[in-house]
């Protein structure tokens, strides 16, 4: 059945997703558009087509086992030099994201695998791009903060165009079994076109 490459993540709700989407554009990163704004919990990894049913179930499983927790987003940070990466940072819910990751990514779960660098809970505003312009978003968005409460993540799949899009939605508690995209699509009003 060949593979796919996937990935879970918190999505930043709106109207902060939006913009700080606009802002990643404006700083010149090409990969922006593709990229819906988040906090990743499993970086992008390429599994066969096969496991899906597998993992959809063990997310499931993992979001059924949360509850609710309020995040706040605020001020910048970077990665540099070790990654090429500007960030506006986790200051509330740190510690509830990583746990979540941690159980995403369990050694005895499909999902499992190795991190590059350890877990630090973020949202990237810049990747990759020019010293000038990473300089720019980490002073741009020094003042920005959000505050939510997250009820759940997201399972994504990066397209052949290398656009990453919504295939199951996770809401926390018991209830959960995943809600697909098309239904959690007919289930609320559009959002906003980025």
């Amino acid at each position: 059945m060949g593979t796919v490459t996937l990935g879970v993540s918190i999505a930043v709700p709106e109207p902060h997703g939006s913009f700080l989407q606009r802002k990643r554009e404006g700083f010149g990163d090409p990969a922006a558009h593709g990229i819906p704004t988040h906090i990743t919990l499993l970086p992008p990894t390429e599994v066969s087509a096969d496991a899906l049913p597998g993992i959809e179930r063990h997310l499931a499983e993992v979001a059924a086992a949360f509850r609710p927790f309020p995040l706040r987003l605020e001020g910048t940070d970077t990665f540099r030099p070790l990654s090429p990466v500007v960030f506006v940072k986790v200051t509330e819910g740190e510690a509830g994201c990583t746990a979540l990751q941690a159980r995403v990514r369990a050694a005895s779960g499909p999902c499992a695998r190795d991190l590059q660098f350890p877990y630090h809970p973020h949202v990237t505003i810049a990747h990759g791009i020019a010293e000038d312009a990473m300089d720019r978003a980490e002073t741009e968005l020094k003042d920005f903060s959000a505050t939510w409460t997250i009820g759940g993540f997201a399972l994504y799949e990066q397209g052949a165009d290398a656009v990453w899009r919504l295939e199951r939605e996770y809401p926390f508690g018991p209830r959960t079994a995943g809600v697909p995209r098309q239904a959690a699509d007919l289930s609320r009003p559009p959002a906003p076109s980025c």
